[in-house]
């Protein structure tokens, strides 16, 4: 064996982990820690934090497992690092209610069977939360036909906006009729 290829086979040296101080605001209140930059937002939240409603799931930003809310705007947490979040309110599945005061779409959640396995439910609630407010904003959708008209609630609408969440249970059906009941809930 030449020693070319002995080389090839060992691991390259890696540089020492940059480490920095990082300050979220996770479910209202300032959580300050010493991370890798390299560390993605899910797992700050899982690993430094220990909130770990929040799931891992394909770690390609393809399952929506791991959705969460930041100033308000659902991102796939797993394709995020949290130092470009320093200083940014992050909601997770934890600081939308609690056992005893459900948030409404996770009240309706239960009563629809829309949690299935529960495995993909907290980035499926995150994102039908952020469903509605971007539906109350007016934010058109890729179904709608008119962009300047306010987009209304449909099959189509949600199915497109949804679609980023992946149920392998295949409760789609009753998570749509959740989202719709406290759509409903709110007139």
């Amino acid at each position: 064996m030449s020693l070319k290829k002995a080389d090839a086979r060992r691991p390259l040296p890696q540089p020492p982990a940059a480490m920095v101080e990082v300050a979220l605001s996770v479910n209202g209140t300032l959580r300050r820690f010493t991370t890798d930059t390299r560390t993605t937002l899910l797992d700050a939240l899982r690993e430094e934090l220990k909130l770990t409603g929040t799931k891992k799931g394909c770690d390609h930003g393809q399952c929506g497992a791991c959705t969460v809310l930041v100033d308000g705007v659902r991102i796939n947490s797993c394709l995020t690092l949290a130092v470009m979040h320093d200083g940014d309110e992050v909601t997770t599945i934890e600081g939308l209610g609690t056992p005893d005061q459900l948030h409404p779409m996770q009240r309706a959640f239960v009563r629809h069977d829309g949690y299935q396995c529960g495995y993909c439910t907290p980035g499926q609630i995150c994102s039908a939360v952020a469903v509605l407010d971007e539906i109350a904003a007016g934010v058109p959708s890729h179904v709608a036909n008119d962009l300047s008209a306010k987009p209304q609630l449909s099959n189509a609408e949600l199915r497109e906006r949804m679609s980023g969440n992946i149920c392998r249970c295949g409760a789609y059906s009753n998570i749509a009729e959740a989202i719709t009941e406290v759509a409903e809930a709110k007139g």
